[in-house]
């Protein structure tokens, strides 16, 4: 299987001012072609680009824009087009010559092999020519997704993909650049559309290979993201995974399997819990697991025992723990406002009260946190042999 057209698919390749590699790029991707299914899309490059499309446009489509407005943007369109001819899946490969052409029947068998899915090209971050910055970043994003999605994955920033375009005809993608590509993945992933890595070749020339990605604009519109994907995932996309999940038995198996652990040591473990309750009363509603998961995995902490203690403060336990904030944040500020009853405590009571609350809600916190340690730690330290620090 060495052609497009086995399985209805085309190739996308959005460029921008990548002169030096352009034409390297097309006509590797042509061997695999037997006709007008290689879509490239000009995203306003300003160096000698339109020049050689001219040379090939007997042979691909050719889109584009008369001003640069972002690889999202360049995509997006060679998706329309590429839904538009009829194709049911499309290959992206980036114009800068990282990628190799052929590589291209890698994709086209694993989606023989599994149709509908989304194929991410896993390149080896661990490559000599990989620039320490894209490593780090490819990490980053890595954690994010997994975060947002439960899928790991060891490559989410690679622009070699295979999309099944079907499911993207279903989704609204808001964002225009290089966050673009974190964007459909996430949502692919939450319409449960099955995402599958598959190795490819990956080369960094620095004597031809432009790179478009500006560190702090990039990085802070990919930030933004995240941040609105986290705060979707648990309010929304968590809970719905979780509750799926909760009907098949692997999900108790591995959950049980993260919370014991036996190589993990009891100072460990009890240390996850006490974050946890610390993590769950501390007064940042709605933000607690958005930052103390992070937290906890750069720490290296139990993640499950972490956001089950967390989960003290669930919607039942919240009157009771805001309660029980104001009334130790007494001891120590004071106000000529009394609490109502825990049965009649509002959001207006809790403003009036709001530096009293804090004040408890911060010294409750630790007291529990070491409360919960100094317990977990004794009740380990008895029914459970102690592990070898890990």
């Amino acid at each position: 299987m060495n052609k497009l057209s086995d399985i209805n698919t085309c190739v996308i390749i959005p460029t921008y001012n990548n002169e030096k590699t352009l034409a390297r790029v097309i006509d590797g991707v042509l061997e695999f072609s037997n006709g007008k299914d290689v879509i490239v899309v000009n995203d306003g490059s300003v160096d000698s680009t339109e020049q050689i499309l001219e040379a090939y446009k007997n042979k691909v489509i050719v889109l584009g824009y008369k001003e640069n407005v972002g690889k999202g943007n360049a995509l997006k369109l060679g998706f329309e087009k590429a839904i538009e001819l009829g194709f049911d899946n499309a290959i992206t490969i980036d114009s800068d010559g990282q990628h190799f052409p052929d590589d291209i029947p890698v994709f086209l068998k694993a989606a023989k092999e599994n149709q509908g899915a989304l194929l991410m090209g896993a390149r080896d971050m661990t490559h000599e020519t990989i620039p320490g910055k894209s490593s780090f970043g490819n990490k980053f994003s890595n954690f994010w997704f997994k975060l947002e999605t439960g899928i790991e994955l060891p490559d989410t920033q690679t622009g070699y993909r295979l999309y099944p375009l079907e499911p993207l005809k279903k989704i609204k993608l808001y964002t225009s650049k290089f966050e673009m590509e974190i964007e459909v993945i996430v949502k692919m992933a939450w319409k449960d559309v099955k995402i599958i890595p598959v190795n490819v070749k990956v080369i960094y020339d620095y004597d031809e290979r432009v790179s478009h990605f500006r560190p702090l604009n990039d990085f802070t519109r990919i930030s933004i993201l995240n941040t609105y994907f986290v705060i979707l995932t648990f309010a929304y996309y968590l809970p719905k995974r979780l509750i799926k999940a909760s009907f098949k038995k692997e999900f108790w198996v591995k959950l049980k399997k993260d919370i014991v652990k036996p190589e993990e040591s009891n100072l460990r473990k009890s240390s996850s819990i006490a974050f946890g309750f610390f993590m769950g009363i501390i007064p940042l509603w709605g933000f607690q697991l958005l930052i103390g998961i992070p937290l906890a995995f750069f720490f290296r902490l139990n993640q499950a025992l972490f956001i089950g203690a967390a989960n003290i403060s669930i919607p039942p336990m919240i009157p009771f723990i805001v309660w029980l904030s104001y009334y130790v944040g007494g001891f120590y500020y004071s106000n000529d406002t009394p609490l109502p009853e825990l049965s009649k405590i509002t959001l207006a009571d809790i403003h009036v009260n709001f530096i009293q609350y804090c004040i408890g809600a911060v010294v409750l916190a630790i007291a529990s946190a070491i409360v919960s340690f100094v317990l977990s730690f004794s009740l380990l330290s008895l029914f459970r042999k102690q592990a070898k620090i890990s």
